[in-house]
């Protein structure tokens, strides 16, 4: 696999490694004779690989007979174990996070790979409802570089359809190094981020998210759960047991992590800002409704009425919302009880959160871990 996949999967799979498992690590980006002639000088008893296109292929017609696990794709195999992120739901998750936000005008720029297409799948499915345009911009050019690298230049399709979208929109990258040249490109175009567009990518990769001007939002992968699936699926393999390989071992998403290009802050309206400022800091704490309008010095039905124009929601929905989605991220990257992740995302009751989780979600937190594979 690649470096990139290789710092994502190490930390679930290094529990396997004390049950006496032992890792080799061969990079996918080598010729595939050199590939060829390393695995029979290695005769690995399975085979861990990221998918890469015609790659992927090009090793399994090797025939190596021996267990195979694909990562991050949904296409099968004949007697090939595939693990892959739901990408429909990841695009969904990003027009949600949008959608809470007020938006009306919405776009996706993809990299026409396959997960590219399922993630702008799902994003427009979460927008059907709206009644808003969403426009779709496909940037070829990317084919030569690796994941982490940056330096491809926007070219005049790209700002021409940045220049055409209405403004403010919330533009979905299907990944995050989309989302870091996207922000760049915006810049170069004149426009604000996040005020004229605003950015949610995919992976939440903190190397390329931090490293963005202005710090990329994303939709968070449990890449630990992704590893802990393909690690548990060939230690049974190894042991002889038949798993079926008809359909992909899907991987759910973990929420959107909110940072500069992305946030509820982005918005014209000073009240609504320091309305959601308050929210979001004392997330932890006893928060009402009418405490807020008393701090804010603003009349409830004015607050109300507000959040109804902008966020379609009450100011207790949002407060609840922004609690879930804490605790899904708490509950996906931690292994804390979820008694304690109750208290740290303010319900300070764990059937209270239970009962708000399962409001917001439609499942209850047990399930969400149990699915992420937390």
């Amino acid at each position: 696999m690649s470096e990139v996949f290789l710092r994502r999967l190490t930390p679930a799979l290094m529990p396997f490694v004390r049950r006496q498992q032992d890792y080799r690590i061969l990079s996918i980006h080598r010729p595939l004779l050199e590939l060829n002639k390393l695995l029979k000088e290695l005769k690995p008893k399975g085979l861990i690989t990221e998918w890469l296109p015609e790659t992927t292929e090009a090793l399994l017609d090797l025939k190596l007979k021996i267990p195979t696990v694909i990562v991050d794709t949904d296409f099968c195999y004949p007697g090939v174990v595939s693990i892959d992120v739901d990408d429909q739901a990841v695009g969904r998750e990003a027009a949600r996070a949008f959608i809470q936000a007020g938006f009306r005008s919405f776009a996706c720029l993809g990299n026409g790979m396959p997960y590219s297409d399922q993630r702008i799948e799902g994003f427009q499915e979460a927008l059907q409802n709206e009644n808003a345009p969403c426009s779709v911009h496909t940037e070829a050019g990317f084919e030569d570089t690796r994941y982490s690298e940056s330096f491809i230049r926007p070219g005049a399709r790209l700002k021409k359809w940045l220049e055409k979208i209405p403004k403010p929109a919330g533009i979905f990258a299907v990944h995050d190094p989309l989302g870091r040249f996207l922000c760049g490109a915006c810049q170069q175009s004149g426009l604000e981020v996040p005020s004229d567009i605003s950015v949610i990518g995919a992976n939440n990769d903190p190397l390329v998210c931090g490293l963005t001007y202005p710090k990329l939002s994303s939709v968070s992968i449990p890449w630990n759960a992704v590893g802990e699936h393909a690690g548990e699926i060939m230690r049974r393999l190894t042991l002889g047991e038949n798993i079926s390989s008809d359909k992909p071992h899907l991987v759910p998403p973990a929420g959107v992590v909110l940072r500069h290009s992305a946030n509820f802050l982005a918005v014209d309206d000073a009240l609504l800002r320091r309305a959601m400022s308050y929210l979001s800091e004392r997330m932890q704490d006893p928060v009402t409704v009418g405490g807020m309008c008393q701090e804010l010095r603003v009349a409830r039905r004015t607050l109300e009425r507000k959040f109804r124009e902008h966020y379609r929601s009450t100011p207790w929905e949002m407060l609840c919302q922004i609690r879930v989605n804490q605790a899904k991220q708490l509950l996906v990257e931690t292994n804390h009880p979820v008694s304690l992740i109750s208290d740290l995302c303010g319900f300070n009751d764990p059937e209270r959160m239970a009962v708000v989780f399962k409001r917001v979600t439609g499942g209850t937190p047990s399930q969400f871990r149990q699915i992420s594979g937390a």
